[in-house]
């Protein structure tokens, strides 16, 4: 992302998964997609897992990297790597009103539901 307030605090958004939306055999059955920092999953026939497992096991996150090293080691993520991320779910605040914060709930879904997380920490745990 290149353009607006976000944008400059937040440069990249993982649609991240646990549980189990960290297993290739469940994540794999679903087309997963991210379009202005939203996050879209679809799947046909029949989901993998319960519909409402894959809504509170994923999330669209926004990364908000804690130095040039985080962002530079975010950069290098590929999109079936399991990482480790170590941070703060936070909320922005300007002088001229504007916010932009986190959810802090696991159990929501649309809009308002992304996190936004303050990454610290960066590790690769393997490559699928």
């Amino acid at each position: 992302y290149s353009f607006g307030r976000e944008a400059e605090l937040s440069p990249v958004d993982f649609a991240l998964g646990w549980g189990s939306m960290t297993n290739p055999a469940v994540y794999k059955q679903l087309s997963i997609r991210q379009s202005n920092r939203w996050y879209y999953w679809r799947y046909e026939n029949a989901p993998p897992i319960p519909v409402r497992e894959i809504e509170i096991q994923s999330a669209n996150t926004h990364l908000i990297p804690a130095n040039k090293a985080i962002a530079q080691q975010l950069a290098q993520i590929d999109q079936d790597d399991l990482i480790y991320l170590k941070g703060q779910l936070v909320e922005v605040k300007s002088s001229d009103g504007w916010a932009w914060r986190s959810s802090l709930s696991r159990e929501d879904t649309g809009n308002g539901a992304c996190e936004l997380m303050l990454v610290e920490e960066v590790r690769v745990v393997s490559n699928l």
